[in-house]
Formats: structure tokens, C-alpha cells, sequence
């Protein structure tokens, strides 16, 4: 029900090997990843290999065709995905546990170097006519009504014109659309009453100079 999805950083341990499935014939590359940690070593004062998490990479389709023509051993990548335990017995009978990863994105490491992305080509797709597929509607298959058994008809329930009347041109359509346009526009908005802002009923200080009173 849960699936654990992780990114790994290492260097390749083999070279991508190329599969194609039984059943659906699809493209596989298999290739294993190596990630050693690093740590500091305090008595020889130097940085030294510590732990490692050994990975069997595996990339679909359009992915292992990326991986077999850009990855090779000893490259740094990264590689995104789902990884999951597999149990086995080998040729002495033994129960054996190997870490695999479903690859999701496979990408070098930029910090260890340079690299150069080169798009693939879109495949061209082409447009094919199937009558079932033009018979499916939403998924549920629907089959085309007789001439006699259509309910409603081009122009059913409608007045029929005067044979002295004629229709009424593109441009006179356009024209008249327009017209109603313009009408509907010139209808004056009705006022909406704006209330006078508040008198200012602070007292103001006189800037005037009272002049002395003689004695």
C-alpha cells in the first residue's frame, strides 16, 4: 500500500545492460549504483570510505534508452525513484536480499563535473481512422439512429418562411448583431447618490497678530 520513494547519489558499478520483457515487449536497462558515505577520520586527520548502499537500478522504455547511450561506469549520477527488497535463492539454496530501485529520473552528478543536454526528437504520431473508436462515446459503445427513427429534425418546430421572404444575409446578421450591442451599451447606469464628505469641524489656529493695546 505504501511505496518509499528516495534519491540516491553514487557512481555506476556496471554498465547498463539491455532486457525487453516476454509479455509486453517493452525495453528494459538494468544497471547497478554505489553510494559510499564519507566521514572524517580525527587519528590520520583524513577523509575515508564509510559506510555503502549497493542499488540494481532498473529504467523503462524512453528512460533506458537515455541511460544505455549517456551513462557509463564510474560516472557520478543521481538516480529518483521507488526502491523495494527482492527475496531469492541462489544456486547453494541460500535465502538472498537485493536492494532494487524502479527509476523515476536519472541525471549526472553536476557537482563532480560538466554535462551536455541533447533533447530527444519527438516521434512523429499519426492520425488514424478507427469506425469503432468514432462509435465510442465516454467509453460506452452507442450504434447510429435510422432516417425514420431521429426524433427532432433540422428545422422541426419552427415557422416556415413566406415564399416572398427572404433570409437575411451574413453582413445584415452582423449587422444587427452589432446594432444590439450598441443599444444595450447606450442605456444610461443608473445614478448612484454620493453622500457629501464630512465638514471639517476642527477650529483652525489664527495665524493673525493681536497688536497691544496702548495703556
Amino acid at each position: 500500500m505504501f511505496e518509499t520513494n528516495l534519491a540516491v547519489v553514487g557512481n555506476v558499478l556496471t554498465a547498463p545492460e539491455w532486457r525487453r520483457t516476454n509479455t509486453g515487449n517493452a525495453l528494459v536497462a538494468n544497471f547497478r549504483i554505489a553510494s559510499t558515505a564519507r566521514r572524517f577520520d580525527r587519528e590520520t586527520g583524513r577523509w575515508i570510505d564509510g559506510n555503502s548502499l549497493r542499488v540494481r537500478v532498473t529504467a523503462w522504455r524512453r528512460l533506458a534508452e537515455g541511460v544505455a547511450s549517456s551513462v557509463s561506469v564510474g560516472d557520478p549520477i543521481v538516480v529518483y525513484g521507488r526502491i523495494y527488497t527482492r527475496d531469492w535463492v541462489d544456486d547453494d539454496n541460500n535465502n538472498r536480499v537485493s536492494y532494487e530501485m524502479e527509476a523515476f529520473a536519472i541525471g549526472h552528478d553536476l557537482a563532480r563535473g560538466r554535462a551536455r543536454f541533447y533533447r530527444n526528437k519527438p516521434a512523429a504520431n499519426s492520425m488514424i481512422e478507427n469506425p469503432d473508436t468514432d462509435a465510442m462515446i465516454r467509453g460506452e459503445a452507442t450504434v447510429a439512429l435510422d432516417d425514420d427513427e431521429i426524433p427532432v429534425g433540422f428545422g422541426d418546430g419552427l415557422p416556415e418562411r413566406a415564399p416572398d421572404e427572404e433570409g437575411p444575409t451574413f453582413l445584415e446578421v452582423v449587422a444587427g448583431l452589432a446594432d444590439e450591442t450598441a443599444e444595450a451599451g447606450d442605456e444610461p447606469e443608473p445614478a448612484v447618490p454620493v453622500s457629501a464628505p464630512p465638514a471639517d469641524t476642527r477650529r483652525t489656529r489664527r495665524t493673525t497678530r493681536r497688536e497691544p493695546v496702548a495703556a
